[in-house]
């Protein structure tokens, strides 16, 4: 067989991201994907005639501006659409809109609190010197303190003069915003319980931690550092769906001479004499490198694709520890028509952006408690779009798509396997939810796809159906992420990088660890690097 110079395995966004790099550089690469389509949660399919489901990743932010100039992602025709603003819909039938406007939006808050329309402003300027620190974190490799390697004592000098240039008061109420609920957070501005909840649903989407849970601060941090056309912290819709991502960055790939392999899952990670040679295909076949790149989960790629005799004891039982525990689930669903929401009769304009069913902190603790039992959110966190009011092309004329986003949906039902009716079950506790705010949303329901952990783990290969590939925690992010000593994108085995979202800087359609990982490679084979680093923004 053809000996390749690298095979990535996954060609999910961070997969295809790293292959398309170092195809770039000039080496011969490999690229194989279990599935008979790219793009891995980045993805498009039309699974009811006419409608283009994004059935996993539904909006785009967090894309690194760096990674789509340098890719030239727009010559290879990916188009991302800003959508505006934000509504949460109250059991009242009272409404939170925000709007692109902010003279609108304070306006709108004033309706509820003339003090919270002044917190807003403060709010609003903390969260974003907090996420101009991070974001030049994110396209550069973290530091390992414990080393005195020149790389990393370079990496950590850098760190210590960002973090000292922030002052004595910002750098307190950093540590305190990575270890505060966002709760407490929301807390410490607002007092009426519509703003606290809807500035809260940032704070839990993906993870597996309850509003009231310290961390989860970040993980609202972590949703709002992205960016449409320069415009921080904004949202956008890629045209054709999320897969237009994924294959933007295939063609730049296979531009570049690289090769991609579909229906080739990988059964195992070939090493010989402590150093990768290839990868095992479930159907018998193997393909052979000296590098082998990883984009699947942290555990999946250790605990499922490699021999445990090629692995030290403690390195496994770091793996085993690293927490990825699932908490989302999705519907899909091709509508006859636009729904009408009684909370929107005198503002339609609105479904045009993203819709919140929630109204207070302590309805979305009790959502949490359902997950904790072990069973699904009775009342669940909603989070719902219609893509197809800002890009048409992805259901028919008259038609709409609607994409639905639901907090808590554990990764198994009482500790047991989800069942197909349990499922269905979940899916209709969720469509019923949706019909309470908007009656008559069944009567247009053409098609529903129901998307569980299980779904998520079977299809994509989602460790428990874990959308970050990994909580956003504090001991796990930064150089702790996956687990120290293994934060710089190499495995344990000589030969084996990992590019995946279970690596630094953590999930969402991003591209940063892909991007990250391929300068390391590059590095380390001595080529010429062709990845951007750092913030160019600045």
């Amino acid at each position: 067989m053809k000996k390749h110079d690298a095979i990535v395995i996954g060609a999910g966004h961070n997969g295809i991201t790293n292959a398309a790099y170092l195809a770039k550089a000039g080496l011969d690469v490999l690229l194989v994907e279990k599935n008979p389509w790219i793009g891995g949660a980045s993805v498009s399919r039309e699974l009811h005639e006419g409608w283009i489901y994004s059935n996993c990743s539904y909006v785009c932010s967090l894309l690194r501006p760096e990674v789509y100039r340098s890719l030239e992602l727009a010559k290879y025709g990916l188009q991302v659409v800003p959508y505006g603003g934000s509504v949460t819909m109250s059991q009242n039938g009272d409404i939170l809109g925000s709007y692109v406007d902010e003279d609108v939006s304070r306006r709108e808050i004033a309706r509820h609190s003339e003090r919270d329309a002044d917190a807003v402003v403060r709010y609003h300027r903390d969260i974003m010197r907090q996420c101009r620190f991070i974001r030049q974190f994110l396209l550069r490799t973290a530091p390992d303190p414990t080393s005195f390697r020149p790389s990393d004592i370079r990496e950590m000098i850098y760190l210590g003069k960002e973090f000292a240039k922030l002052g004595e008061d910002v750098i307190y109420d950093l540590m305190r915003f990575y270890t505060m609920s966002i709760s407490d957070y929301l807390d410490e501005y607002f007092e009426h319980p519509l703003i606290k909840a809807a500035y809260a649903g940032s704070g839990i989407i993906g993870s597996a931690l309850g509003v009231m849970s310290p961390g989860t601060a970040y993980v609202l941090l972590h949703h709002a550092m992205g960016e449409v056309d320069g415009n921080i912290g904004a949202w956008g819709f890629a045209r054709g769906g999320m897969g237009a991502i994924a294959k933007a960055m295939n063609a730049c790939f296979e531009d570049h001479g690289g090769t991609t392999l579909c229906g080739s899952g990988v059964d195992r990670i070939i090493v010989k004499n402590g150093k990768t040679s290839g990868v095992a295909l479930e159907n018998g076949d193997e393909h052979h490198a000296d590098v082998v790149v990883s984009n699947m989960t942290f555990p999946r790629t250790f605990l499922e694709c490699m021999d445990e005799k090629d692995l030290e004891p403690d390195f496994l039982k770091k793996v085993r520890n690293f927490k990825i525990r699932g908490s989302s689930g999705k519907l899909n669903i091709a509508l006859d028509g636009l729904p009408q929401f009684t909370a929107l009769k005198d503002n339609p304009d609105m479904m045009v952006a993203d819709m919140h069913l929630i109204d207070s902190i302590e309805r979305l603790e009790r959502a949490y408690d359902d997950w904790k039992n072990g069973t699904w959110s009775q009342d669940p966190y909603i989070d719902m779009l219609i893509p197809s009011l800002t890009d048409p092309t992805m259901a028919p004329p008259g038609k709409h798509f609607m994409s639905v986003f639901v907090q808590y949906v554990p990764p198994k039902v009482h500790g047991e396997e989800w069942t197909d009716a349990q499922r269905d079950a979940f899916g209709q506790t969720v469509i019923n939810q949706i019909e309470k705010y908007a009656p008559g949303f069944k009567d247009l329901i053409l098609h529903a796809e129901i998307r569980t952990p299980r779904e998520l783990e079977n299809e994509v290969g989602l460790t428990e159906g874990n959308i970050f590939q990994g909580e956003l925690t504090m001991d796990q992010l930064l150089f702790n992420r996956p687990i120290p000593g293994y934060a710089q994108y190499r495995g344990p085995v000589k030969g084996l990088y990992m590019c995946g979202s279970s690596n630094h800087p953590g999930g969402g359609v991003m591209a940063a660890p892909g991007a990250n990982a391929a300068r390391e490679i590059l590095s380390d084979l001595k080529r010429p690097n062709t990845v951007p680093e750092g913030w160019l923004d600045d």
